[in-house]
Order: C-alpha cells, then sequence, then structure tokens
C-alpha cells in the first residue's frame, strides 16, 4: 500500500516549503522529484506521486509557489482557475525557483528511503520547464520533461550542461506550444545521445492530467509507457 506525508525542506537561503511524498509498499526506492503545473500540489499531482510510488518510486512534489504564500492547489478546470495560476506563475521568481527545487532534489537524496540510491526529476507544463533547467543545473540522474512552454528559449549551453538523460513529451496539435519549438529542440540536441525529443499525433497541451477536460487517454497511455521504461533504465 502506497503511503504519504508531507516533508518540509529547507532552501539555501533558508526558507522552509513543504513538499508532498508518496512511498510505496516496499518502504524505499530510488527518487522522483515531481514538478507540479500552474495549478500547484493539487490532486493530479499527488495522483502523478502514487502512480510513480505504485511503481516502486520514491515521489517528493515540492510547493513551487511557497514564496506566494503556501498551500496553492487548484483542483477546478474552468477558466477562473485557469487565471488564478497564470497569476501565480507570472510572479514566480525562475532563478529562485530553480534553486528551490535544486534544494528540494537535494533534500529527495537525503531521504531514508532513498537511502543513497538514484534521483530523477519529471514535471509538466510549467514543471516541463522547471525540470528541463532542474536537469541543466543540478544534473540529476533522469529527468522527464512534459510539454515544458519555453524551453525553445532556453536553449543557449544545452550541449555543455545538459548531461544527464533526458525525455521529452510534446503533442503535435498544443495550442501553448507550437511545434516550431520542438523542430528548435530537436535541432539543438540532435547530436546529444542522453537526449529523447518524443512527439504523439494529435497530443494537445496538458494530455497526461487525469483531473483536466484536455485529457487524452491515447497519447497519456503511450507517453506514460515511455516514462515508465526510461525511469526503469536510467532510475533501476
Amino acid at each position: 500500500m502506497v503511503t504519504t506525508r508531507s516533508e518540509t525542506i529547507t532552501a539555501d537561503d533558508g526558507a522552509s516549503f513543504e513538499g508532498f511524498v508518496a512511498v510505496p509498499d516496499s518502504g524505499s526506492g530510488p527518487g522522483v522529484l515531481v514538478i507540479q503545473e500552474i495549478f500547484g500540489v493539487n490532486l493530479y499531482i499527488q495522483q502523478v506521486c502514487k502512480r510513480l510510488a505504485a511503481l516502486g518510486y520514491v515521489a517528493m512534489a515540492p510547493d513551487c509557489f511557497h514564496r506566494q504564500g503556501a498551500g496553492f492547489a487548484v483542483d477546478r478546470t474552468g477558466p477562473e482557475a485557469i487565471g488564478e495560476g497564470v497569476g501565480k506563475a507570472s510572479k514566480h521568481d525562475g532563478a529562485r525557483g530553480v534553486a528551490d527545487l535544486g534544494a528540494a532534489l537535494a533534500h529527495l537524496r537525503g531521504l531514508g528511503e532513498v537511502g543513497g540510491r538514484k534521483v530523477g526529476v519529471m514535471g509538466f507544463c510549467f514543471g516541463g520547464l522547471m525540470t528541463y533547467l532542474v536537469a541543466k543545473n543540478f544534473d540529476p540522474d533522469a529527468a522527464v520533461s512534459y510539454y515544458g512552454s519555453s524551453i525553445a528559449n532556453m536553449l543557449d549551453g544545452v550541449t555543455e550542461q545538459l548531461t544527464c538523460p533526458i525525455l521529452f513529451h510534446f503533442g503535435d496539435n498544443d495550442p501553448f506550444l507550437p511545434n516550431s519549438d520542438v523542430d528548435k529542440i530537436r535541432e539543438a540536441t540532435a547530436a546529444m545521445p542522453n537526449v529523447t525529443v518524443n512527439q504523439y499525433w494529435m497530443g494537445g497541451h496538458a494530455f497526461d492530467n487525469t483531473f483536466s477536460p484536455f485529457y487524452q487517454p491515447y497519447q497519456a497511455i503511450e507517453a506514460w509507457g515511455h516514462t515508465t521504461a526510461f525511469f526503469a533504465r536510467n532510475l533501476g
């Protein structure tokens, strides 16, 4: 049975914030840091952690927007919910946020249930971008980025800084992320054997989110299969 709890993480400037943790029935395993969409550590992100824990991973989702007030989580799916999430994301300090996630990754590595095993990172939308930045700056053992926005604008230094195995998922029918951006990522990483870029036919944005009207089961199941195989190869 998967068990859950909250962990208090300390940032490098002394600020503290919470992380939702899901632990597998075995009581231990490799770690996966799960980075939220713009809607906080809501039921969907908690479900992703539980999915990973059911596969044997210790999963932790930190509160990325804690510096704007702890505990932000939106489970509604209407236009007003999108506005709330965009409002938080627009005020997010990117550099500070990446540093906080570096502290969260280190905290996850230090959990007794992880016990020196490998640790990966994955994220969705906003979290997909942050996954890419964490992979560039903190060298996790593996990374999976789902439809990360703006990555195409942040490719400077990618060949030198992005050294861990990383898997990108994109839809080819995403109104928020043009195919030209995916092409730029492919071109910039074409010579990098550690990088895989997958694109899914008729995939829109947030296709993995089972709590959202954007959910697309065919694309979600295919991408999840690639994700789990990728983590099995690279994390154990």
